[in-house]
């Protein structure tokens, strides 16, 4: 068939034109009509004209294609057709059909007459007319679903493209493709980006509608355990037996009605966001009470919260946020401890925008409280300025140590001199301040010395140090009293240890000279040998290793006190390597941690907290014959090299056994004596016992031995019970000596004998340890009815079975009542009694192991270890069958509770292995990048979220992003400012990323924050070596002279004239400068 479909408007026939409809017509809308049938006519002229329609047909059509294809080219320049010729023709075609009464009404007589019609009207003027043809039209337009999209266009483009025909004026076409076109009203917008001025301010502006509920309707509906419950069916309503009619209001009524809802409307009405809303509160508070340091506090951390800690000059911003509102705070806070911290915050805000005199008039103002936390605080900010060097922060030292009061606060200052004086590169300098303040301390005066007068004391110090006498800590040494009473003897050749002078040439050395001298100076500095004596050979060649007592003098002072002389003792044990977990705490307060944790700073430590390269595993899944496979997750140990605790949470022997037979928490392993000078360590293990019964010292030392080799550790375990045959703690850490050496039996002897002895009748309190230990020794072995019968004997409850255990729960329930409070520790042993007891002979858990954990002191932290060890045990050790959700769940809470203690880190990672959600262990690492200085981490928390990022195999480079701003933010606090323990992580972070340039750049930040701190300049030297040009390194070697940082080699000896290509340094000017330096320097040496 052929047939022309004419869409336009203005349509010639109705017949032949018919326009598109939107929905398919029916039959039924067509009524009949008496065109519809043929008219009467003659026989032969119907006949002879069929005969000659095939005919005249196969000509009309190819008419018709010539006239199509002429028609396509015309433009658009097309005028309306005439309307009165068209209703003409149409009239006179109708008159014709109503005389045809014989027409046979056929399908070629009714393509013949289209094509007629259709040729007639052609041929009038037809340049007024403005259409567009489809030549094929579609049989499927009156059945439902056409029009078939493939054959008939379903819009025309006009304009070039911009305009479709039909559509109003405002719409134009952006965008075509096979599927549709895009229109859009004025053409394309650019919508705008989350970062853009427009988005952030339409995100900040407060809501426009909101729904508030009025004070009526708030309690209509009562919530039931936190959910309002629905009704499964809509509620009937009971049918009433009788109208009611209700009083009618009075117009008071309604008017005291209307003017309540429109003080309801004007109260719900004014609504703020959030932001304003706790402002508003805050501010409540505070006109309440304007000495509230916390609410202070609070109203601080809001006002930063808009204020992102890595947005652009955050800084700045921040520092100009905090000193506005603390402004207002300082004048009406009260004296004292409180406000320190306001105080603070307020000085390290000013450092940002105030002009140095005036920041040094701040602090003067400040130092006027005589709090030692400013005063320390003040010494920091010197050290961290680096204005004067190494004299002016000695000078500063001096006068914090003489507004010091107490021997706790001497103490502090002496701790923290001492690190400063070994970040600069005066080790000996440092280990003889604690020699000579050992020795005037008095572990072993003779009555005579302990009455002589300080000076006097410090004379005779004097000259004992002159003497080059063994000292302190040294093999031979038996303090200066001793040495006193003999008469001041002259030292014999024999007994003065002789230190030989340390080589230059280390393992492996680098071809790189600069390298080399790098690693010689940090190597040197590890040892942390003693000062050397003036006959030895290497005296003569480092000034600095023999040190004079005119150096130390300014801050020896007396200690008289045996809480004053234990807590130096373990300041002692910290510096030299054994870090001692909570000491920073026990001294004082928990933010001396940014220079006290020294040791993470170390090499071995880096090599521990930093994954290894072999680590690192794809986490692309395989395929397996044709189906993707995940790859199995691999994890480092839950319990890492980081161990941190409040002191005394856990003994210094209580390391717990697990499924391998090794104890995973300890205070000391293996690893944590490398490096360290052992026999030195033993003398000053020796040296400072306060007498025989000093067992808290004997323990300690004993964990050192078993650290290096538990059989000797048990041989000096014998030498202390012989000394102290009736001491129970001797015993209890003996009996745990054998235990780790795998002993059992040996152990349960040591506590069958003295849990008999009548030394332990006469205090039965004391022995619940001991029996504790033997009651777990017992269970972790396997032996569920041994633990029994000894926590059954330990109650003094005879006999095994159901009436015994409920007599042994009651006994120990009442013992364990007895016990006061300052006595903790003890209670605690007899509370894990009764819940062991509990857990062998009930069949559910007791409630020691899930009563509520609560935040507080070393005794609540206590608690909290004990519970979740021994449900640990109970579920991961021995796997009993009990539901890991309720370990996992008390973990979550004790981690929230406790951040910095990782043994509840260890088992709470130790749960965490194969699970599939890996937030729960990314929330303890998700650092607050707002800032908020009330929740702040400390240097341990910011350590191990380096290392969390490697717990995981595989992860490390996928975490790097993340533990950068969580340390580029954490510098930037208050709480560990200026600590060189970050920069040094923060520069390892980016050295193992592979981007030296930036962590070169973070090296200049560092040496900005820490200018006194020798090891981060050597990193230029060391790691940082092929982004650093000879000239750079020559201008910091210098910057360290005269800033007075110790140098045991010149450079200029190590190094000398040698100079290497660098291949990796920038060529063009750098390269022309360097040249024409050496070049000008040598003809400056000329002749020599």
């Amino acid at each position: 068939m052929h047939s022309e479909w004419q869409l336009g408007p203005a349509i010639a026939d109705a017949s032949v034109a018919r326009p598109l409809m939107p929905n398919p017509p029916s039959f039924s809308s067509f009524p009949p009509s008496f065109g519809s049938f043929p008219d009467v006519e003659d026989s032969s002229a119907r006949d002879k004209e069929a005969s000659s329609a095939p005919s005249q047909r196969k000509g009309l059509k190819e008419k018709d294609e010539v006239s199509d294809r002429k028609k396509r080219k015309r433009d658009k320049r097309e005028k309306r057709a005439n309307q009165s010729q068209t209703s003409s023709h149409e009239r006179g075609r109708r008159g014709q059909n109503l005389k045809a009464d014989n027409y046979v009404l056929d399908d070629e007589r009714m393509k013949a007459e289209e094509e007629s019609l259709s040729r007639m009207a052609k041929q009038e003027d037809v340049s007024q007319l403005a259409f567009f043809s489809d030549r094929k039209g579609d049989p499927l337009s009156v059945q439902y679903g056409g029009i078939y999209s493939k054959e008939v266009p379903k819009y025309h483009l006009v304009g070039w493209g911009r305009k479709i025909l039909g559509l109003r004026q405002g719409w134009v076409a952006l965008h075509r493709n096979n599927h549709g076109v895009e229109v859009a009203v004025g053409g394309p917008r650019k919508l705008h980006g989350i970062h853009n001025v427009n988005s952030r301010r339409i995100l900040e502006s407060p809501p426009k509608h909101r729904l508030v509920a009025s004070a009526s309707s708030r309690h209509k509906y009562q919530e039931v355990d936190g959910f309002i419950p629905l009704p499964s069916r809509r509620p009937h309503s009971a049918q009433e037996d009788y109208r009611s009619i209700g009083p009618s209001k009075d117009d008071n009524s309604e008017s005291d009605s209307s003017s309540a809802s429109d003080s309801g409307d004007d109260q719900d009405g004014t609504v703020l966001p959030s932001y304003h809303e706790k402002m508003r509160s805050l501010e409540e508070l505070l006109s309440r009470d304007l000495s509230s340091v916390s609410t202070w506090l609070s109203l601080l951390s809001h006002s930063l919260s808009q204020v992102p800690a890595t947005s652009k000059n955050a800084t700045k911003v921040r520092s100009e946020i905090t000193l506005s509102v603390l402004d207002r705070a300082m004048p009406n806070l009260p004296k004292g401890s409180p406000s320190t911290r306001i105080q603070l915050l307020y000085l390290h805000a000013g450092e940002e925008v105030w002009t140095s005199d005036k920041l040094s008039q701040e602090w003067e103002k400040a130092l006027t409280t005589r709090d030692i936390n400013i005063y320390l605080a003040w010494l920091d900010w010197r050290i961290r300025s680096g204005s004067d060097g190494q004299d002016g922060a000695l000078e500063a030292a001096i006068r914090v140590l003489a507004s010091a009061t107490s021997e706790l606060e001497k103490l502090r200052v002496f701790w923290r001199w001492s690190y400063a004086l070994r970040q600069a590169g005066f080790t000996e300098r440092s280990m003889a301040l604690f020699q000579a303040q050992a020795d005037l301390a008095g572990f072993h005066y003779p009555p005579s010395t302990s009455r002589l007068p300080l000076e006097e004391q410090i004379n005779n110090l004097e000259e004992f140090w002159d003497s080059e006498a063994p000292r302190f800590g040294e093999a031979g040494s038996t303090g200066w009293a001793d040495w006193y009473l003999a008469g001041k003897p002259e030292p014999t050749l024999d007994a003065v240890p002789s230190e030989n002078p340390i080589s230059g040439v280390i393992s492996a050395p680098p071809s790189d000279l600069y390298q080399r001298w790098a690693q010689q100076e940090m190597q040197v500095d590890e040892l942390l040998r003693p000062s050397l004596r003036s006959t030895d050979p290497g005296a003569e060649l480092d000034p600095y290793a023999t040190v004079l007592f005119s150096d130390i003098k300014p801050f020896l002072f007396a200690l008289t006190s045996n809480r004053s002389k234990t807590l130096f003792r373990l300041m002692w044990l910290s510096y030299l390597g054994l870090h001692v977990p909570g000491l920073e705490t026990m001294a004082g307060t928990s933010e001396d941690d940014r220079w006290i944790q020294l040791r993470l700073a170390s090499k071995l430590y880096m090599e521990a907290i930093f994954p290894h390269l072999t680590d690192e595993q794809s986490s692309a899944p395989e395929s397996f014959a044709g189906v993707l496979v995940g790859k199995e997750k691999h994890y480092a140990k839950s319990f890492g090299p980081i161990k941190n605790w409040t002191y005394r949470c856990i003994g210094p022997l209580e390391a717990s056994e697990f499924r391998n037979g090794t104890a995973r928490w300890s205070m000391w392993t293996k690893e944590d004596v490398v490096g360290i000078d052992v026999e030195f360590v033993r003398a000053v293990f020796d040296q400072c016992r306060l007498g025989d019964d000093d067992s808290e010292w004997d323990i300690l030392a004993l964990a050192f031995e078993a650290a290096i080799d538990v059989k000797g550790a048990v041989k000096k375990s014998r030498i202390f019970l012989a000394s102290a045959p009736e001491s129970l703690p001797h015993w209890a850490a003996h009996a745990r000596l054998e235990r780790l050496r795998g002993r059992l039996d040996e152990a349960r002897k040591i506590y069958q004998t003295v849990l008999s002895s009548p030394a332990s009748t006469r205090s039965r309190l004391s022995t619940g340890t001991l029996w504790w230990d033997w009651a777990e020794m017992e269970w972790l072995a396997g032996g569920s009815e041994a633990a029994t019968r000894v926590v059954l004997r330990a109650a003094d409850v005879e006999g095994f079975g159901g009436l015994a255990t409920l007599r042994g729960k009651r006994a120990i329930e009442a013992t364990a009542h007895e016990i006061p409070e300052t006595l903790w520790k003890v209670r605690e042993a007899w509370l894990r009694l009764g819940a062991l007891l509990e857990l062998l002979t009930g069949n559910s858990l007791p409630s020691f192991l899930t009563a509520h954990l609560e935040a507080g002191a070393v005794a609540q932290e206590s608690m909290a270890v004990a519970s979740l060890g021994m449900l640990y045990h109970h579920i991961v050790t021995l796997r009993n069958p009990t539901r890991p959700t309720i370990l996992r769940e008390r973990l979550e809470r004790a981690v929230e509770l406790f951040p910095e203690n990782t043994i509840i880190l260890g088992m709470f990672l130790e749960m965490q292995q194969g699970q599939r959600l890996w937030g729960g262990v990314r929330k303890l690492a998700d650092v607050n990048i707002s800032g908020d200085p009330t929740r702040t981490k400390g240097v341990v928390g910011l350590a191990t979220e380096v290392w969390l990022g490697g717990w995981e195999k595989g992860q490390w480079l996928w975490e790097v992003e993340r533990i950068r701003n969580s340390l580029i933010v954490a510098l930037e606090s208050e709480r560990v400012l200026g600590s060189p323990v970050l920069w040094r992580l923060l520069l390892e972070v980016e050295i193992r990323a592979g981007d030296l340039e930036r962590a070169k750049n973070v090296l200049f930040r560092a040496i900005g924050a820490c200018p006194l701190v020798k090891d981060i300049y050597m990193q230029a030297f060391d790691r940082l070596r092929p982004v650093f040009s000879t000239h750079e390194l020559k201008s910091l070697w210098e910057t360290m002279v005269e800033r007075g940082i110790r140098i045991r080699t010149g450079l200029e000896e190590e190094v000398g004239g040698w100079n290497e290509v660098d291949d990796n340094l920038e060529e063009g000017e750098d390269a022309l400068d360097e040249v024409e330096y050496n070049s000008r320097e040598l003809a400056r040496l000329k002749p020599y």
